[in-house]
């Protein structure tokens, strides 16, 4: 078998074999494939396309490339939650807790974020003294006896897709349906989840901007994971503005408290309810969505959800009485306000560029060695479609720095007025269920 033969045969838009697969993948993992070989197939994947099988079998071959996660010992079906990102996604962090409420194992596995604000476990680290520094057979025992536990990501999980995307980067070849979808649900599969629920986002501040990108990609997803036997469901929902009204360590945690107190903004625990829903019906804990939906909202109002949480932090070193007292989580040493400078509704929030604004406080990563400031960041006083007056708050900044005009010129340039009534924006824009 020869890698230009292979190049070929994409090239001319025929099928390739799960055994050509495995060869194209195993040699650019094991270096007996150049870099620019490679760089020429992904191209002919490209304009080319793949088929579902093909998806399936580069997904697989990716997979098998590295550790695989063995969560078998975890009694029930293990269900993961995958989002592809956006601004202000505290989702993971209502989501684990309230699932686990309803007796739905949540065994997370996830990284430290680079862009606009941490991951999922720098914000957990804003909680003082939680830690994931724990040995797998620990991570297995917690999940047994409080369904919830959060580990670091593995180092050598699907080595091929992080070789593959840093090529992909730099070829221009990022944005193809095929090698998007087999790299999000390669790490997925190999994170040893029985089911997963894909949370697709559309809109400007999304990875895919348009709605029909949007659902290509979820559809791809769908296919690979039921096809390679994970029950896999996607709901798409929209990124035009930053979900919720936090962006920042420290204050989403805050806003996850909030949610789970039935206290949090209505898109956000709208989304959470949805994803949620989902989440349990997979995990066998509900025999409908609407039934699964319907005991969310109760472990909610009896306060089951944040007891979760609470029991959740205590059990990996963190202080729980964060929960009741949320001063206690970081603090910034400066608070400003943006006003509006007119009346009107607003129409626009570009939630890419707040994202960035939010960066450039501290909140997120610039590059893997930038430093975290957890304290800092925004909260928006407005949404999309809202009412403002000139001189009300449009965002509240925190920061550890006293001069943030760049941060304000950022946002005012982020924030449209309009002069007449603006529509809200629909949260969710469809589901993919097979």
């Amino acid at each position: 078998m020869r890698m230009v033969d292979l190049i070929q045969k994409k090239r001319d838009g025929a099928e390739l074999s799960t055994e050509e697969i495995k060869f194209i993948i195993q040699g650019y993992t094991n270096d007996e494939i150049p870099d620019y070989q490679m760089s020429a197939f992904c191209m002919a994947v490209f304009f080319k396309g793949m088929t579902d099988k093909e998806c399936a079998d580069l997904t697989m071959a990716m997979v098998e490339s590295g550790d695989q996660i063995d969560l078998s010992a975890i009694e029930g079906i293990k269900v993961d939650k995958h989002s592809t990102g956006g601004v202000g996604d505290t989702t993971t962090l209502v989501l684990g807790p309230l699932v686990a409420a309803l007796g739905v194992p949540v065994a997370k596995m996830s990284g430290r974020g680079l862009g606009h604000t941490g991951g999922t476990i720098d914000k957990l680290e804003s909680v003082p003294g939680f830690h994931v520094e724990i040995e797998n057979e620990q991570f297995v025992q917690l999940v047994n006896q409080k369904k919830l536990a959060v580990i670091g990501q593995s180092g050598n999980l699907t080595p091929a897709d992080k070789r593959l995307y840093s090529l992909r980067d730099v070829t221009a070849t990022v944005n193809s349906i095929p090698l998007i979808a087999s790299s999000i649900m390669s790490k997925k599969i190999a994170a040893g989840a029985d089911a997963i629920v894909l949370d697709v986002k559309t809109g400007a501040g999304a990875f895919m901007k348009s709605l029909e990108g949007s659902m290509s990609l979820a559809k791809a997803m769908v296919k690979i994971g039921n096809q390679v036997g994970r029950r896999t469901m996607a709901v798409i929902s929209d990124m035009s503005q930053p979900l919720g009204y936090a962006i920042g360590n420290a204050l989403e945690v805050k806003e996850a408290i909030d949610t789970l107190r039935g206290e949090g903004p209505e898109d956000l625990t709208e989304l959470c309810l949805t994803l949620g829903s989902y989440m349990v019906f997979l995990g066998g804990k509900a025999d409908s969505l609407e039934e699964a939906k319907e005991k969310l909202n109760e472990v909610l109002k009896t306060g089951k959800a944040i007891d979760t949480f609470k029991t959740f932090l205590l059990a990996q070193g963190g202080d729980p009485s964060v929960v009741d007292d949320p001063s206690k989580l970081p603090q910034a040493s400066f608070v400003f306000e943006l006003e509006a400078k007119e009346d009107g509704y607003v129409e626009e929030l570009v939630a890419d560029s707040i994202g960035t604004a939010a960066m450039w406080l501290g909140a997120g990563r610039a590059t893997k060695e930038s430093e975290i400031d957890l304290a800092v960041g925004l909260v928006l006083r407005k949404k999309i479609g809202d009412s403002v007056k000139k001189g009300e708050s449009l965002v509240t900044i925190y920061s550890n720095f006293e001069n943030v005009e760049n941060v304000k010129a950022k946002l005012y340039d982020s924030i449209r007025i309009a002069q007449t009534e603006v529509a809200k924006p629909k949260l969710i824009y469809g589901e993919v269920k097979e």
